[in-house]
């Protein structure tokens, strides 16, 4: 069993299916570590606790070689956190004297292995997958379709953001202090010690599937890690008898390097909303994307395309199985 694939504990239905076409190739983990009012702790905190969780699966299989992330929602911006936290860093296993148990944490040594380069965990990264996560942030225009892009509405959500907590803060780009640009802005450069985007790079395949319509707590624009007018047209949309709900399959486009198409000064610069918007997609381009686009318009669930996209309860959301068959067959082993 080479590959190990870390997703979230509501990815029950993918997890089974994963097992059920690679028993013998795919250890899937679920997480736990960050349910419930946990979610309220912000991205940098919970990517802290998934990268403890990972170390702990990680290296209690030392014969695992790869690794991919499966992600929902704000689960994709904490998968992002968490690779640049594993990103070319070894683990260490300690046998600790009085009790035998395994200890185990993140090496700190400052020249880069061989071994580690490029390696999340000290394992090949290899999938990088999100459903539905605002990777722009949910302060810009309808980015919270729930609120009908009404300007008003959008005002008050972000008056009211700190309800969310630190995650509210993070994902409305309110977190900026001490000359420092917000997390999210943070997140697709290298930050600091944090290599946020050097780790994301480091992934062989980069994937970010968006609902379409439906979806009224992520827009498809933050989504899609797209502009309004990239966003594909319905005239476009195609038609797969295998995969239903899938509209739209984007190729990966050559990654962005120019120098005039993303400077790592441009996340300070940043002031107004369009700007910051404009900057994470800059950044966040440079790495090539397969873009799906997802559409239950026609489906019962509909309402609920949000876990839809997921199937994150089979009896309530099962029209989106054909999307998690997609990712299957897709994936990298």
């Amino acid at each position: 069993m080479d590959p190990s694939l870390f997703c979230a504990a509501d990815w029950k239905f993918a997890a089974k299916k994963f097992v059920k076409k690679y028993p013998e190739d795919v250890i899937v983990h679920c997480s736990e570590c960050n349910s419930a009012t946990l979610t309220l702790d912000g991205v940098d905190m919970m990517g802290e606790r998934l990268a403890e969780e990972v170390i702990s699966v990680v290296s209690k299989r030392p014969w695992l070689q790869k690794i991919s992330f499966v992600a929902h929602s704000l689960g994709g911006l904490i998968a992002r956190y968490t690779i640049a936290l594993l990103y070319e860093k070894g683990i260490s296993k300690e046998s600790s004297e009085d009790n035998g148990e395994l200890n185990t944490n993140i090496s700190q040594t400052q020249s880069v292995n061989q071994n580690l380069k490029g390696n999340i965990a000290g394992l090949e990264p290899m999938n990088f997958i999100t459903f539905a996560t605002p990777h722009l942030g949910t302060r810009s225009h309808k980015q919270i379709p729930l609120l009908g892009g009404i300007n008003t509405l959008e005002k008050m959500a972000f008056r009211l953001s700190w309800i969310a907590r630190k995650s509210g803060k993070h994902l409305f780009l309110k977190d900026g202090k001490d000359g420092k640009p917000p997390l999210l802005l943070q997140m697709v450069t290298d930050f600091g010690d944090l290599r946020f985007m050097s780790a994301l790079q480091s992934f062989k395949r980069h994937v970010a599937y968006s609902n379409v319509c439906g979806d009224f707590v992520v827009g498809r624009k933050t989504s899609s890690i797209r502009r309004q007018n990239e966003l594909p047209k319905r005239q476009n949309f195609i038609k797969d008898g295998k995969y239903p709900h899938i509209v739209y399959v984007e190729k990966p486009k050559p990654a962005t390097n120019q120098p005039d198409d993303f400077s790592d000064a441009m996340i300070y610069q940043a002031r107004t909303t369009a700007e910051m918007e404009e900057a994470m997609i800059r950044g966040l381009n440079r790495v090539p994307w397969e873009r799906v686009d997802v559409s239950f318009k026609k489906s019962k669930q509909r309402i609920f395309a949000h876990s839809t996209i997921q199937v994150k309860t089979y009896f309530l959301h099962s029209d989106g199985a054909d999307v998690i068959f997609h990712m299957i067959d897709h994936f990298l082993l």
